[in-house]
Protein backbone atom coordinates (compact mmCIF):
# COMPACT_ATOMS: atom_id res chain seq x y z
CA UNK A 1 0.00 0.00 0.00
CA UNK A 2 1.13 3.51 -0.67
CA UNK A 3 2.07 5.71 2.24
CA UNK A 4 -0.19 8.65 2.97
CA UNK A 5 1.09 12.08 2.12
CA UNK A 6 2.64 13.95 5.02
CA UNK A 7 0.45 16.95 5.68
CA UNK A 8 -0.22 18.97 8.83
CA UNK A 9 -3.60 17.19 9.14
CA UNK A 10 -1.88 13.82 8.80
CA UNK A 11 0.75 14.85 11.35
CA UNK A 12 -2.04 15.56 13.84
CA UNK A 13 -4.00 12.36 13.13
CA UNK A 14 -1.41 9.87 14.45
CA UNK A 15 -1.16 11.52 17.90
CA UNK A 16 -4.97 11.66 18.11
CA UNK A 17 -5.19 7.92 17.44
CA UNK A 18 -2.16 7.36 19.68
CA UNK A 19 -4.24 8.46 22.67
CA UNK A 20 -6.59 5.55 21.96
CA UNK A 21 -3.91 2.97 21.18
CA UNK A 22 -1.92 3.91 24.28
CA UNK A 23 -5.02 3.26 26.38
CA UNK A 24 -5.53 -0.23 24.88
CA UNK A 25 -1.87 -1.31 24.52
CA UNK A 26 -1.32 -4.70 26.14
CA UNK A 27 -4.99 -5.26 26.97
CA UNK A 28 -7.01 -8.26 25.88
CA UNK A 29 -9.29 -7.51 22.95
CA UNK A 30 -12.63 -8.54 24.42
CA UNK A 31 -16.00 -7.29 25.68
CA UNK A 32 -14.41 -5.66 28.72
CA UNK A 33 -12.19 -3.54 26.48
CA UNK A 34 -15.16 -2.63 24.28
CA UNK A 35 -17.12 -1.49 27.35
CA UNK A 36 -14.11 0.53 28.58
CA UNK A 37 -13.65 2.26 25.21
CA UNK A 38 -17.35 3.13 25.02
CA UNK A 39 -17.12 4.64 28.52
CA UNK A 40 -13.84 6.52 28.11
CA UNK A 41 -14.20 7.63 24.47
CA UNK A 42 -17.98 7.74 24.09
CA UNK A 43 -19.67 8.66 20.82
CA UNK A 44 -20.96 11.88 22.41
CA UNK A 45 -17.50 12.88 23.63
CA UNK A 46 -14.76 15.20 22.42
CA UNK A 47 -12.31 12.47 21.33
CA UNK A 48 -14.92 10.77 19.13
CA UNK A 49 -15.85 14.13 17.58
CA UNK A 50 -12.19 15.00 17.00
CA UNK A 51 -11.58 11.66 15.25
CA UNK A 52 -14.72 12.02 13.10
CA UNK A 53 -13.83 15.60 12.16
CA UNK A 54 -10.23 14.59 11.35
CA UNK A 55 -11.40 11.71 9.17
CA UNK A 56 -13.83 13.91 7.26
CA UNK A 57 -11.14 16.58 6.72
CA UNK A 58 -8.62 13.93 5.60
CA UNK A 59 -11.09 12.44 3.13
CA UNK A 60 -11.79 15.92 1.75
CA UNK A 61 -8.00 16.51 1.48
CA UNK A 62 -7.65 13.26 -0.46
CA UNK A 63 -5.22 11.31 1.73
CA UNK A 64 -7.76 9.12 3.54
CA UNK A 65 -10.11 6.60 1.88
CA UNK A 66 -8.38 7.34 -1.41
CA UNK A 67 -8.83 3.86 -2.87
CA UNK A 68 -12.06 2.26 -3.99
CA UNK A 69 -13.24 -1.27 -4.68
CA UNK A 70 -16.82 -2.41 -5.12
CA UNK A 71 -18.25 0.85 -3.79
CA UNK A 72 -16.14 0.87 -0.61
CA UNK A 73 -13.60 3.67 -0.20
CA UNK A 74 -10.72 2.62 2.02
CA UNK A 75 -7.07 2.88 2.90
CA UNK A 76 -4.45 2.09 5.49
CA UNK A 77 -3.56 5.51 6.83
CA UNK A 78 -0.99 4.49 9.45
CA UNK A 79 1.18 1.40 9.47
CA UNK A 80 1.69 -0.35 12.80
CA UNK A 81 4.52 1.26 14.71
CA UNK A 82 5.56 3.19 17.81
CA UNK A 83 3.23 6.17 17.20
CA UNK A 84 0.22 3.87 17.43
CA UNK A 85 1.66 1.34 19.89
CA UNK A 86 1.85 -1.47 17.35
CA UNK A 87 -1.60 -0.96 15.83
CA UNK A 88 -2.21 -0.17 12.18
CA UNK A 89 -5.02 2.23 11.32
CA UNK A 90 -7.38 1.69 8.38
CA UNK A 91 -10.45 3.76 7.57
CA UNK A 92 -13.32 2.75 5.30
CA UNK A 93 -16.22 4.79 3.96
CA UNK A 94 -19.02 2.31 3.30
CA UNK A 95 -22.50 2.61 1.86
CA UNK A 96 -25.06 0.03 2.97
CA UNK A 97 -23.51 -3.26 1.84
CA UNK A 98 -21.39 -6.21 2.93
CA UNK A 99 -17.65 -5.93 2.52
CA UNK A 100 -15.08 -8.67 1.92
CA UNK A 101 -14.93 -11.47 4.49
CA UNK A 102 -11.80 -11.39 6.61
CA UNK A 103 -10.29 -12.81 9.77
CA UNK A 104 -8.59 -11.01 12.64
CA UNK A 105 -5.63 -13.13 13.77
CA UNK A 106 -4.85 -10.66 16.59
CA UNK A 107 -8.32 -9.11 16.93
CA UNK A 108 -9.75 -5.84 15.66
CA UNK A 109 -10.92 -2.64 17.37
CA UNK A 110 -13.47 -0.63 15.38
CA UNK A 111 -14.73 2.90 15.81
CA UNK A 112 -18.11 3.23 14.08
CA UNK A 113 -18.95 6.73 12.84
CA UNK A 114 -22.35 6.89 11.09
CA UNK A 115 -22.51 9.57 8.40
CA UNK A 116 -26.25 9.15 7.89
CA UNK A 117 -28.94 8.74 10.52
CA UNK A 118 -29.66 5.09 11.16
CA UNK A 119 -26.37 3.78 9.76
CA UNK A 120 -25.02 0.74 11.57
CA UNK A 121 -21.92 -1.37 11.20
CA UNK A 122 -22.38 -5.06 11.97
CA UNK A 123 -25.63 -4.12 13.68
CA UNK A 124 -24.07 -1.44 15.88
CA UNK A 125 -24.44 2.33 15.85
CA UNK A 126 -21.90 4.99 16.80
CA UNK A 127 -19.16 3.85 19.15
CA UNK A 128 -16.64 1.09 19.65
CA UNK A 129 -16.82 -2.57 18.67
CA UNK A 130 -14.09 -5.07 19.58
CA UNK A 131 -13.50 -8.38 17.82
CA UNK A 132 -11.42 -10.95 19.69
CA UNK A 133 -8.35 -12.63 18.19
CA UNK A 134 -9.31 -15.37 15.75
CA UNK A 135 -12.69 -13.83 14.92
CA UNK A 136 -13.90 -13.28 11.36
CA UNK A 137 -16.76 -11.48 9.60
CA UNK A 138 -18.06 -9.84 6.46
CA UNK A 139 -18.18 -6.21 7.59
CA UNK A 140 -21.67 -4.96 6.88
CA UNK A 141 -23.15 -1.48 6.89
CA UNK A 142 -26.93 -1.07 6.98
CA UNK A 143 -29.28 1.90 7.22
CA UNK A 144 -26.98 4.50 5.64
CA UNK A 145 -23.36 5.41 4.99
CA UNK A 146 -20.74 5.07 7.74
CA UNK A 147 -17.05 5.59 8.35
CA UNK A 148 -15.32 2.82 10.25
CA UNK A 149 -11.84 3.17 11.70
CA UNK A 150 -10.06 -0.17 12.24
CA UNK A 151 -7.21 -0.68 14.68
CA UNK A 152 -5.36 -3.92 13.92
CA UNK A 153 -2.70 -5.21 16.34
CA UNK A 154 0.44 -5.79 14.30
CA UNK A 155 -1.51 -4.74 11.19
CA UNK A 156 -2.75 -8.34 10.89
CA UNK A 157 -5.75 -9.08 8.68
CA UNK A 158 -6.47 -12.12 6.50
CA UNK A 159 -8.96 -11.86 3.68
CA UNK A 160 -10.86 -15.13 3.43
CA UNK A 161 -13.92 -16.68 1.85
CA UNK A 162 -17.05 -16.20 3.95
Amino acid sequence: MSRPASTPAHEEFAPLIGVITESIRGKALNQELENDLNRRFASDGTTYKAILDSCQAAIAAGWMCNREAGGIKYGRVIREGPATHGFSVDVVDMPPMAGPHHAHPNGEVDLIMPLEAGAKFDGRGAGWLVYEPGSAHSPTVTGGRALVLYLLPGGAIEFTRG
